[in-house]
């Protein structure tokens, strides 16, 4: 019994022993990231985690625009393949839109259209359209402009350009399954700013692309300085109410204190909300007649900035599958708005799962079988 008595104790000194080290080496976001996930029955970050996070709330307008329906409105039935996916990658929605409405809608595993889920990567792409915007509203000059100018300790080589355009040469972790890298502590740390600006260009920025989380983040405090605002005032101002959103939605913050949004994901809002965006960068910009975002702005996102990675642009992913100009917005759990401009046609999943390339393909399995799946629709229909 004393050999068991003592057994217990030392372990309960092991474990505050590692605590205390774990906090004063910088690692105590790790105890929060153990609490919301595996505690919650999680093995990683999930799609409903909003309410584990303090969140800024991005307004929606009084002046709600409910999307059109189609004439033929979920008259076609999902193909049994893409039923089959929904089922086994656990999706929450799947929308198509066909030119100004929506053709067809579905919810799965107890969402509905009004189901907040993470956004993820997906934000990247809207805080790449806030930049551009904030060029447009004159806060900004060109993507020219040097990082420096807001934050002089970066390397003046380093533009707003090169982040929005995964080239910055910062010395970021990507990798999402060690808790000692960049990404976990971003995501569970409490104060992203002091985080980012420990961060150093490391190699020649706006040379080649290499996806960075921490990019996206930085530009997000670039935006935050040149605007004056938070990047959810900003988005709400300059997209959410203008598009009529149908809701509030949320972006989580590293915490209430510091209060800056996790800028390179965690948008916490519906399907049919993205799928505006889709719309949006369709339409060049233009929405209800009024020029929201520069058309020329559209047209360099959605291009490859560098010929030796032709699969994204700035702040977008891009394919030619089915031999058709495809640029789109992505999540690290298979969120998508894939916009696909000859066909005025966009589609929006969000859910649970992927389905990862094994080929060393930049584009996912599951986005192509989306995309297969909703033309074979589309084509019954025809």
């Amino acid at each position: 019994m004393k050999k068991l008595l003592k057994a217990i104790l030392f372990f309960i000194g092991f474990l505050i022993f590692a605590s205390l080290i774990l906090y004063i080496l910088g690692f105590g976001y790790i105890f929060k990231a153990v609490n919301t996930t595996y505690l919650t029955g999680h093995k990683t970050a999930f799609i409903d985690d909003h309410p584990y996070f303090d969140n800024h709330v991005i307004q929606n307008s009084e002046n709600i625009q409910e999307w059109a329906f189609a004439e033929a409105y979920n008259q076609t039935e999902a193909t049994s393949t893409l039923d089959s996916l929904h089922n086994e990658l656990e999706t929450a929605a799947f929308l198509i839109i066909k030119k100004d409405s929506i053709w067809f809608e579905k919810y799965y595993n107890g969402y509905n259209e009004k189901s907040k889920t993470n956004s993820f990567s997906m934000a990247k792409s809207l805080v790449t359209a806030l930049m551009f915007k904030a060029i447009q509203d004159g806060h900004l000059e060109n993507i020219n402009q040097p990082v420096g100018d807001f934050f002089p300790q970066f390397d003046k080589e380093l533009t707003i350009g090169d982040l929005a355009s995964m080239s910055s040469g910062l010395n970021w972790n990507e990798n999402y399954y060690n808790p000692f890298a960049s990404t976990a502590r971003a995501y569970f740390d409490e104060n992203i700013r002091e985080q980012i600006l420990e961060l150093e260009v490391i190699e020649k920025p706006g040379k080649e692309f290499k996806y960075l989380s921490g990019n996206t983040q930085l530009l997000g405090m670039v935006l935050e300085k040149a605007t004056g605002k938070s990047l959810s005032n900003y988005l709400s101002e300059s997209f959410w109410k203008p598009l009529g959103m149908n809701d509030d939605a949320l972006w989580q913050l590293d915490s209430e204190a510091s209060g800056m949004e996790k800028a390179y994901c965690c948008i916490s809002s519906n399907a049919r909300n993205f799928a505006k965006f889709g719309k949006l960068f369709i339409n060049n910009g233009t929405w209800n007649g009024k020029q929201l975002l520069d058309s020329a702005y559209i047209a360099k996102a959605s291009i490859p900035r560098f010929k030796t990675t032709p699969y994204y642009g700035y702040g977008f992913w891009l394919s030619d599958h089915l031999d058709k100009e495809i640029f789109y917005m992505r999540g690290v759990l298979g969120q998508y708005v894939i916009i696909v401009p000859e066909d005025d046609l966009v589609i929006v999943r969000l859910g649970r799962k992927l389905i990862r390339s094994t080929n060393g393909d930049k584009h996912y399995k599951d986005f192509y079988m989306y995309i297969d799946e909703a033309y074979k629709m589309l084509d019954d229909a025809s």
